[in-house]
């Protein structure tokens, strides 16, 4: 496992080719092309500016405006379920690349995951010129911590990405149950609401046993509130955690290795 391991660094060349191949197939034969990466999140900004401003006036004191706050969750949510849910079916669509004896079937998975990412970075593009515009531009010593987000957020997609990516060519109905999960963990998560709120506090045990709970709240404390960043300790406790989580997921990804080229 740990020489499979140490070759990821050797495969760094095949996986930049691989997310520039999967962002160009993915708007390949649309008229605007790559610039939907910048267009999809804000028009999905526009339509809760009006859903939230307009039709259903949101008031929660102290996350005004409240679109940007909640926006500052979803791209980091999106990311993470998208991710999942590529990865998932990702040995299954490349089931002719990893049947070659040479193809290394982990690189698929962390392609997903690294694609998505770049689509994350692009849509913060987009909230950032918002955060400008209504005076809400995070605090230059809070940007200390977004790459450290980035990172732990990163590393714990990718571990459960191995990992459904393996189970999916044996139990294919992991998809569909994975799309009811991702829906269950998206409402469990302070994301379409703030975690200071009383009602949400009365279940605050619940809340830190749910790893996406701290990267959600890190991401809106650094983006939204100016800071300070008290959640910076949970943030790195599910960056050491993720560690071996990454080596436990990678050990069962690497133990059904062989298994796949039969299975797909």
């Amino acid at each position: 496992m740990l020489s499979n391991l140490a070759n990821l660094v050797r495969y760094r060349g095949l996986i930049s080719s691989l997310v520039a191949r999967e962002l160009k197939a993915r708007y390949r034969g649309s008229v605007f092309g790559f610039l939907w990466s910048f267009i999809n999140p804000l028009l999905l900004l526009l339509i809760y500016s009006f859903v939230f401003t307009t039709v259903i006036p949101n008031q929660v004191e102290g996350v005004q405006p409240y679109q940007l706050f909640m926006f500052c969750g979803i791209l980091p949510w999106t990311w993470f379920a998208t991710s999942l849910s590529d990865a998932a079916g990702s040995l299954i669509a490349g089931g002719n690349l990893i049947k070659k004896v040479l193809f290394p079937a982990e690189v698929l998975p962390i392609v997903n995951v690294l694609a998505n990412m770049v689509h994350f970075f692009l849509g913060l593009v987009i909230l950032v010129v918002f955060l400008v515009i209504y005076r809400h531009a995070p605090d230059a010593w809070d940007l200390v911590w977004f790459p450290i987000a980035v990172v732990v957020q990163l590393l714990f997609t990718v571990s459960l990405a191995l990992l459904l990516a393996a189970l999916t060519v044996h139990f294919r109905d992991i998809r569909d149950i994975l799309a009811n999960v991702l829906t269950l963990w998206f409402f469990a998560t302070p994301i379409i609401y703030p975690h200071f709120q009383a009602n949400v506090q009365r279940f605050k045990p619940f809340f830190n046993v749910n790893p996406f709970t701290h990267l959600a709240v890190a991401y809106q404390e650094i983006l939204f509130f100016n800071g300070p960043i008290g959640h910076w300790k949970w943030l790195l406790a599910l960056g050491l955690v993720s560690v071996p989580l990454f080596l436990a997921c990678y050990w069962v990804f690497d133990r059904l290795r062989d298994s796949f080229a039969e299975a797909v």
